[in-house]
């Protein structure tokens, strides 16, 4: 896969880029960008192709109903006010007009993606049309690499494309974590076992120890016939083959939430029919901290409990102990965009290894070791230019 810092300045002065970035961002209730880690990460790569003289096209997709992807580049227009970004939100007909009027260095974000039927079925036409805005495409938006629409996959097989910083290092990192140093420790949160078992069953294969957390736990607990309450659980339960292996660690005393909302921490066979599964509890921090500690690699993907409704301490807990390992000499790779947020303020980036931008796309990539937007980035790396 190419990275676009193989090209240099006089191979990117005046060209026409378009760069497929990170623009999906989670919003307020008044529709403003609450959370801007994404677009910071976004950041180098903009800041290389301006640069270097490059007329960027700066492309993504933002949110489900339609809305116009406005908010998030006035977003990035703050977050970045040095830099020639400019947004006219004019019609895709309007905007190899817009293109044609850019100059060496800067760059135009243009409307939501998905306001083109053909963007989520990967249009040949709509991929065509993408296509004759540039000279070079780069793939930097690693978050959407699990979706094979025309702006990441159907454009990128028809111009020379490269990898963006973002994207290269994503990949080098998750590479890493599919064959990690050991000892390893992974900690899995979230929720749907039927969605993760696949990946699931590799942890357990590549990692010394997998920490399930989330309404994940609740799964193993059911398994195991202990009382959920009203937890949630997902529609297929763990087996067996997970519960009898020797690399799972599963909570050994969890949060419950009774009726009137009151929260209080009990062991697993202890929950009554009242009570509501929220997180785990200081039993369960206590009893995995040596093995976080000694790990030589750690892997985190979802928080330990309902962050949204608050539940965040025994987050944070685990967020301090790796900060510690990562400090010994450990390596660390976070993501899920409920963990980001739930941590990134807690402690300053770096001290916790590498924060990835990917949510479903890191979890389906830790288990495929390719993705859509990856693996035709790959293809066209390998053809002659």
């Amino acid at each position: 896969m190419r990275c676009i810092d193989e090209l240099s300045t006089g191979e990117l002065k005046g060209k026409r880029v378009f760069l497929r970035t990170i623009l999906n961002l989670p919003v307020n209730s008044e529709g403003s960008p609450e959370d801007v880690f994404r677009l910071k990460r976004a950041l180098p790569t903009i800041e290389y192709l301006v640069k270097n003289g490059a007329r960027t096209v700066i492309a993504g997709y933002f949110g489900r109903k339609g809305e116009s992807i406005r908010p998030v580049a006035e977003a990035l227009i703050k977050l970045a006010p040095e830099l020639p970004i400019h947004f006219m939100g004019t019609p895709f007909t309007h905007v190899p007009a817009e293109v044609h009027a850019l100059k060496d260095g800067e760059c135009l974000v243009i409307e939501n993606t998905r306001l083109d039927p053909g963007e989520e079925t990967n249009d040949p036409a709509f991929s065509e049309f993408l296509a004759s805005l540039a000279d070079i495409f780069v793939g930097d938006a690693f978050p959407d690499a699990h979706r094979n629409y025309a702006s990441n996959v159907g454009i990128a097989k028809l111009l020379p494309a490269y990898a963006g910083f973002l994207m290269r290092d994503e990949v080098h990192q998750l590479d890493e974590a599919r064959k990690p140093a050991s000892p390893s420790f992974a900690v899995l949160g979230g929720a749907k076992f039927e969605t993760k078992s696949p990946l699931i069953h590799a942890l357990l294969e590549i990692y010394d120890h997998l920490f399930i957390a989330g309404a994940l736990a609740n799964d193993v607990f059911k398994a195991k016939g202990y009382p959920v309450g009203r937890s949630l659980i997902s529609a297929e339960l763990p087996g067996y083959d997970v519960l009898s292996s020797t690399h799972l660690v599963s909570p050994v005393d969890v949060t419950v939430e009774s009726l009137n909302k009151q929260a209080r921490v009990k062991k697993p066979t202890d929950v009554s029919d009242d009570d509501k599964i929220v997180d785990i509890g200081p039993d369960s921090v206590a009893a995995i901290a040596p093995l976080l500690t000694n790990a030589k690699f750690i892997l985190w993907n979802g928080p330990t409990g309902l962050y949204e409704d608050g539940y965040i301490s025994y987050t944070h807990a685990i967020a301090e102990l790796i900060e510690k390992a990562v400090a010994s000499g450990a390596q660390a790779v976070i993501g899920g965009g409920d963990t980001i947020a739930a941590i990134e303020d807690l402690i300053p980036e770096g001290k916790l290894g590498f924060l990835s931008t990917g949510g479903g796309s890191m979890l389906e990539y830790l288990l495929k070791g390719t993705l859509p937007a990856i693996e035709v980035l790959e293809q066209q790396g390998e053809k002659k230019q």
